[in-house]
């Protein structure tokens, strides 16, 4: 039986990472690609060399020439500029918009028919110009967001209740960045609410350490940006698509009307499987939730109108 066959653009520590689980869960052949020579292909090599220890028979393979990425399922970009100490991911948009437009623009050349996960920060708004760029439908370019945001939440949330973090049910929907919206009252420990068991203090403590989840391991890493638990989340959407789970998940969706937006990719529940993002769940939320979502989504839309796209 013919394997599935997933590319990741960029064999950082991000993408090698996602590489890694999706071929020794045996989800697909994974190829890694890369603009440094010998890079994608040492880290494919040592991959490759786990295979008899990790018993899968899925192949990898490295390379700088995107002719190898042919007939790819779904591309996913993880190349680009990382964060360092004292940046937001905004700052990273107008050098990682010239790496996103052309990665994509050589990608689509030989799996047109691909679906998209966008990895690169500003998360958002490059999923916005690989829709702008490949032409695709836009159920086939999702950006990976909630996911990671939602499980930072959740591990939080179970570190304070000393609960597991399968007790942990949670959403964290908008943009990805510091204003994104942890939503607590569909958060959940085993049916609980999680309203119903943290103060409001503690919970606003672990809603603020979220949204700056991402700057605490940049400020520890120093030279870099997280990268285990960002593969994990491209993992989970990799695994939803390929084995058509119909898994509703939080992603970055292009919303045409949803929430009261329209023209802009945004965290939102999603429902992946073997067509990529086959529905949109619109859930009730407040004014104040809709407000800040909103807030989210504009400033996503104020980023997206200084590209030339």
């Amino acid at each position: 039986m013919k394997k599935h066959k997933v590319t990741v653009v960029g064999a950082g520590h991000v993408g090698a990472t996602a590489g890694q689980r999706i071929a020794e869960a045996g989800l697909a052949d994974v190829v890694l690609v890369d603009i440094v020579e010998g890079l994608a292909k040492g880290k494919a090599l040592d991959i490759s060399e786990a295979a008899p220890i990790m018993k899968h028979d899925c192949g990898l393979t490295g390379t700088s020439d995107y002719a190898d990425t042919a007939d790819s399922e779904i591309v996913v970009f993880t190349g680009g500029l990382a964060r360092k100490p004292g940046m937001s991911r905004d700052d990273l948009v107008k050098a990682n918009f010239k790496i996103i437009k052309s990665c994509v623009e050589s990608a689509m050349k030989y799996s047109p028919n691909a679906m998209i996960i966008m990895v690169t920060n500003p998360l958002d708004v490059m999923a916005y110009t690989a829709l702008k760029v490949s032409g695709l439908p836009k159920n086939k370019v999702i950006g990976m967001a909630g996911i990671l945001d939602t499980g930072r939440f959740r591990s939080f949330v179970a570190e304070e209740l000393n609960v597991s973090v399968e007790n942990v049910f949670a959403f964290v929907l908008g943009g990805h960045g510091d204003d994104m919206v942890p939503l607590t009252r569909y958060s959940y420990v085993a049916g609980i609410p999680l309203e119903d068991l943290l103060s409001k203090e503690k919970l606003d403590a672990i809603v603020k350490r979220t949204r700056g989840g991402g700057g605490e391991i940049v400020k520890y890493l120093q030279t870099g940006s997280a990268y285990y638990a960002p593969a994990a989340a491209i993992y989970e959407m990799v695994e939803a698509i390929l084995l058509d789970r119909h898994k509703i998940l939080p992603c970055s969706a292009y919303l045409e009307g949803e929430y009261g937006q329209n023209d802009v990719f945004v965290g939102v529940p999603c429902k992946l499987g073997a067509d990529g993002l086959e529905q949109i769940m619109e859930i009730k939320l407040s004014s104040d939730e809709l407000a800040l979502f909103a807030e989210s989504a504009g400033h996503v839309k104020q980023t997206v109108e200084t590209l030339d796209l």
